[in-house]
C-alpha cells in the first residue's frame, strides 16, 4: 500500500467521522473521571464527618469543647495535608454527616460486610451497589452510607434545606436534570418542592421525596404558582398580555425550565381557522414525556367563564384536527395573576384537561408556602 497516496474525499469524511467518535468517547471518559473524583470526595467528607462525631461522642469534655477541637484539628490537618482544612470547612463536613446520617428517605438497603468503608471504585463498578443506600458493617458497628451522586458544592446548598423530604427531592432532581449549583439554588429559592406538592395528594407528595418529579398525567406538570421572576418585570407594575408574552419569548429557555420536564416550544400566536373565523393561541408547547400539545393562554384580568370556555374550544380543536392518533389529549393552561378555583370547578367538567395556573413575577414567600403545604397535608390526613 502506498502510504503517500492522496486521501479521497470519501475517505476524508470517514476519518472525520472516526475522529469525532473518538473525541466524543474521550470527552465522556474525562467526564466520568471527574464525576468519580467528585463522588469519591463526597464519600470521603461523609466519613471524615463520622470520625469527628464519633470522637466527640467519646467524652463529655470533647463534646463541650467541640469548637476548639475543630480549630486544633484544622491546624493539625493543615500541617499534614496543606491548605483547605479550615475550622469552618470541618464544621460543614461535620454538619454534612449529621444531616445525611439521620435522613429517613431511603429506597433500597444493601448490606455490605467489610472491615472498612466501601471504596468509591466498588460503588462505581458494582451494579448491585449503584443507586442504592448502603448499610456498612464496620469494626465500630453498622452505619448507613447514602448514595451520593452530586459534587460537594451541591451538597453545601442541599444541607441548608431543613425538610428532609424537600432535600431528597432536590437531590434527585439535581442529579436527573444535571442542574448547576446556580440552578439548584434557584429551584430551592423558588420553593419548587412546595409548589409541586400543593398540586398533589398525600401519597404523591411522598413520591416526590422518593422519586423526584414524575410526569405521567396532565396534572403532574402543574405548579402553584408558576414563578416568572427571571423575566425581570416589576411586580407592582401593570403589564399587557402582549408584554408578558414578549418577555416570556425573550427568556424562553428559562420559561420552559420553569414549566417543567419535557417541554418544547412550537409557536407564538398560533393561528387556526374554523368556520371562516381566525383564532390565536398565545403559546403552543409540546410535552415529549406526555406526548401531547400544551396550549397556554395569558390572562391579566380576573379569570372568567368565557376564558375557560374559549380554552375548552382550543383544546377540542387540537384534539380533533391537529393531534395524531398516537398522541395523548391536549392540555390547556390559563396562566393568570389570580385564579378562582370555585369558578373553574363550576365551569368545567371534572374530566376536563384544562387548568388555571397562577403565576408570580417574584419569588414566593417560602415560609408561607411551607405553612400552606402543612395545612394541605393535615387536611388530606383528616379526609383519609
Amino acid at each position: 500500500m502506498d502510504e503517500n497516496k492522496e486521501i479521497t474525499h470519501l475517505e476524508g469524511n470517514r476519518i472525520d467521522a472516526l475522529s469525532d467518535r473518538i473525541a466524543k468517547l474521550m470527552a465522556e471518559a474525562r467526564n466520568k473521571v471527574a464525576t468519580a473524583v467528585n463522588t469519591a470526595m463526597v464519600y470521603t467528607y461523609y466519613e471524615i464527618g463520622r470520625y469527628i462525631i464519633e470522637d466527640e461522642q467519646e467524652g463529655e469534655y470533647r463534646a463541650k469543647y467541640g469548637k476548639q477541637v475543630l480549630v486544633e484539628l484544622s491546624a493539625r490537618l493543615t500541617e499534614k495535608l496543606g491548605k483547605g482544612w479550615s475550622a469552618e470547612h470541618l464544621r460543614l463536613i461535620r454538619n454534612f454527616y449529621l444531616v445525611y446520617s439521620s435522613s429517613k428517605i431511603q429506597n433500597t438497603v444493601l448490606e455490605i460486610q467489610t472491615n472498612s468503608v466501601i471504596t468509591d471504585y466498588e460503588i462505581q463498578t458494582n451494579p448491585k451497589i449503584q443507586n442504592t443506600v448502603l448499610e456498612i458493617q464496620t469494626e465500630n458497628g453498622n452505619h448507613w452510607l447514602p448514595n451520593f451522586t452530586l459534587p460537594w458544592s451541591h451538597y453545601l446548598v442541599l444541607m441548608r434545606v431543613d425538610n428532609p423530604e424537600a432535600r431528597s427531592f432536590y437531590e434527585i432532581e439535581a442529579q436527573k436534570q444535571q442542574w448547576s449549583v446556580r440552578q439548584l439554588q434557584r429551584q430551592i429559592g423558588s420553593s419548587l418542592y412546595e409548589r409541586l406538592a400543593l398540586s398533589r395528594n398525600k401519597d404523591e407528595i411522598m413520591r416526590l421525596a422518593r422519586e423526584g418529579q414524575t410526569i405521567e398525567k396532565s396534572s403532574d406538570i402543574i405548579k402553584d404558582p408558576l414563578v416568572l421572576d427571571f423575566m425581570g418585570l416589576k411586580p407592582d407594575a401593570s403589564y399587557t398580555e402582549t408584554a408578558i408574552e414578549s418577555a416570556i419569548i425573550d427568556k424562553l429557555q428559562q420559561f420552559l425550565m420553569e414549566m417543567g420536564k419535557g417541554f418544547l416550544f412550537e409557536a407564538r400566536q398560533k393561528r387556526f381557522t374554523f368556520e371562516e373565523r381566525h383564532f390565536f393561541v398565545d403559546l403552543v408547547l409540546y410535552n415529549r414525556l406526555l406526548q401531547c400539545y400544551v396550549l397556554v393562554d395569558l390572562k391579566m384580568d380576573d379569570l372568567t367563564h368565557q376564558d375557560l370556555g374559549q380554552m375548552q374550544m382550543y383544546v377540542n380543536y387540537y384534539d380533533r384536527y391537529v393531534k395524531q392518533e398516537f398522541e395523548k389529549p391536549t392540555i390547556g393552561i390559563l396562566l393568570c395573576e389570580r385564579k378562582n378555583e370555585a369558578l373553574v370547578e363550576l365551569t368545567l367538567p371534572k374530566d376536563a384537561n384544562i387548568y388555571a395556573q397562577q403565576y408570580a413575577l417574584y419569588l414566593p414567600d417560602k415560609t408561607l408556602l411551607q405553612q400552606k403545604l402543612q395545612m394541605w397535608i393535615a387536611e388530606q390526613n383528616i379526609k383519609s
